[in-house]
C-alpha cells in the first residue's frame, strides 16, 4: 500500500491539472452571459468557501501571527491576485500569449523553491523535461499558427500570474506540515475573498437575477466554485505536499493539452499536426522531468 501512496498523489495533481484544463469553456461561457472577471472570481470561491465551511474544523485562526501572514500572501498569491491579472491579460492580449507566459509556471517554480528554501533539487531531467514540454506547449498553443503578437502590459500581467502562483505553492510547503490540508485550503479561499476587496471598490458587482437565474450560469458557477475550485485546490494541496512543489507544478504542462483537446470537442477548432506534435512533446516532457535519476 505503501508503494501505491505516491502514485496516488500523482493522480490527484493529473486529475486537478485536467480539470483546470476545461475551465477556460466556462469561463467563456459565463462572461458571454455578462458576468465579469472580477464576478466569476467572486461567486467561484464564495461558493467554495460556503462548502468547505462545513467540512473544515470551525477554527477561525492559525497558531500564530506569522502564520496568519503567510495564509493571507496565500490567499492574494493562489486568489484574487492571480485571477484577477490572469483574467485581465486575456482581455488585452492573444489568448496565445497568455498560456504560453502562464507554462512558464513550472520552471518559475522550481527556480523559485531552489532558491529560497534549497529543498527542491535541480536535476538535469528536471530541466530538460521541462524544456521539452515548454516546447511542446507552445506548439499546442498556436495550434500551426505561429505568429506571436506581442501587447507589453498584457503580457506583463500574465508573468505576474505566472509568478504569483508560484508562490502560493512555495507558500503552501511553509505551511502544510503544521496545518491540515482542508484547513490551509479554507484559508486560501477566506483570503481570496478578502483580498478581493479592493478589486470590488473599483469594479463593483452589478449582479442580475435574470443572468444568476439562467440554468447555464448555475451549471458553470457551481462547476468552477465546487469542483475547480473547492475539490480541486484540495487535491493540488495535498498532492504538493505529499509529492513537493515542483514535481506537482510539472504537471501544468498538461492544461494546454486538455485545452486544446476540449475546444475541438465543443467548439470543433482544428487540430493541426504541430498541435499533436506538441502533445507528445508536453507527456514526455512530463515523464522525463518526473523520472528518476
Amino acid at each position: 500500500m505503501k508503494s501505491f501512496a505516491p502514485v496516488l498523489f500523482h493522480i490527484l495533481a493529473i486529475i486537478t491539472v485536467t480539470i483546470w484544463g476545461t475551465t477556460f469553456v466556462s469561463t467563456k461561457i459565463l462572461i458571454g452571459y455578462g458576468l465579469t472577471p472580477v464576478e466569476i472570481f467572486f461567486y467561484r470561491f464564495l461558493l467554495a468557501y460556503g462548502c468547505i465551511w462545513l467540512l473544515s474544523p470551525r477554527k477561525l485562526f492559525s497558531g500564530s501571527p506569522k502564520d496568519e501572514v503567510l495564509f493571507l500572501a496565500a490567499g492574494l498569491c493562489g486568489g484574487s491576485l492571480y485571477f484577477i491579472a490572469e483574467n485581465t491579460a486575456l482581455g488585452i492580449t492573444l489568448a496565445s500569449n497568455v498560456s504560453l507566459i502562464l507554462a512558464t509556471t513550472p520552471l518559475m517554480t522550481a527556480f523559485l523553491s531552489y532558491f529560497l528554501n534549497k529543498k527542491e533539487k535541480l536535476t538535469k531531467n528536471l530541466i530538460y523535461g521541462s524544456c521539452v514540454a515548454l516546447a511542446g506547449v507552445a506548439l499546442v498553443v498556436f495550434n500551426g499558427s505561429f505568429i506571436l503578437q506581442i501587447n507589453p502590459l498584457g503580457d506583463i500581467l500574465t508573468l505576474i500570474s505566472a509568478l504569483v502562483w508560484s508562490l502560493y505553492c512555495i507558500l503552501l510547503k511553509k505551511l502544510e506540515n503544521r496545518y491540515p490540508t482542508i484547513f490551509i485550503t479554507r484559508k486560501v479561499f477566506a483570503y481570496g475573498l478578502i483580498t478581493l476587496i479592493p478589486f470590488l471598490v473599483a469594479t463593483p458587482l452589478h449582479p442580475t437575477r435574470e443572468i444568476l437565474q439562467q440554468p447555464t450560469v448555475i451549471a458553470n458557477l457551481l462547476f468552477l466554485g465546487l469542483i475547480a475550485s473547492m475539490l480541486c485546490f484540495m487535491m493540488w494541496n495535498t498532492a504538493i505536499k505529499n509529492i513537493g512543489v515542483v514535481k506537482t507544478s510539472n504537471y501544468i504542462y498538461i492544461v494546454p493539452l486538455v485545452t486544446l483537446i476540449t475546444s475541438s470537442l465543443i467548439i470543433d477548432e482544428k487540430i493541426t499536426l504541430p498541435a499533436i506534435t506538441g502533445c507528445i512533446m508536453i507527456l514526455g516532457g512530463v515523464y522525463l522531468a518526473e523520472k528518476r535519476r
